[in-house]
């Protein structure tokens, strides 16, 4: 049985992913920080308790919810996961910009930090794998 098989794995993996997605849109909010009217965005966060169960998923790999027929499937690079604008008219700027510096500053030190959680879980784990498996 392949570990990709193991659905710890297979969340860590895409946790991982959704981090990595998360950290280039933010990023883009610091780059356009003083382009006019610009709006910050967002990932949604991930939901494991759907996929948990079974429901979305598709060989082993957690498959895209579809809200409407005509939209077009992803094709497994950036933009995988769903971004999300969030309505803060009170920072809006004279130019329309809505980038807040400070937000995004924080949400990127967040993002890093469960990054690194995450990574630590799975190379925790494949350690316990070897150490069972007498490959240490």
């Amino acid at each position: 049985m392949p570990i990709s098989d193991i659905p710890i794995f297979s969340m860590l993996r895409t946790r991982m992913q959704w981090h990595q997605e998360r950290q280039r849109v933010l990023a883009e909010n610091v780059a356009n920080a003083d382009t006019p009217r610009f709006r910050p965005q967002d990932l949604k966060p991930l939901d494991f308790g759907r996929d948990a169960h079974g429901a979305g998923q598709a060989n082993g790999q957690i498959a895209l919810a579809s809200t409407d027929p005509a939209h077009i499937g992803a094709a497994g690079g950036g933009g995988a996961f769903a971004a999300e604008r969030p309505m803060n008219k009170y920072d809006v700027r004279p130019a329309g910009n809505a980038v807040n510096l400070e937000d995004e500053m924080m949400k990127v030190a967040g993002n890093q930090m469960d990054y690194q959680a995450a990574i630590s879980l799975y190379s925790r784990s494949m350690g316990l794998f070897r150490t069972a498996l007498g490959k240490r």
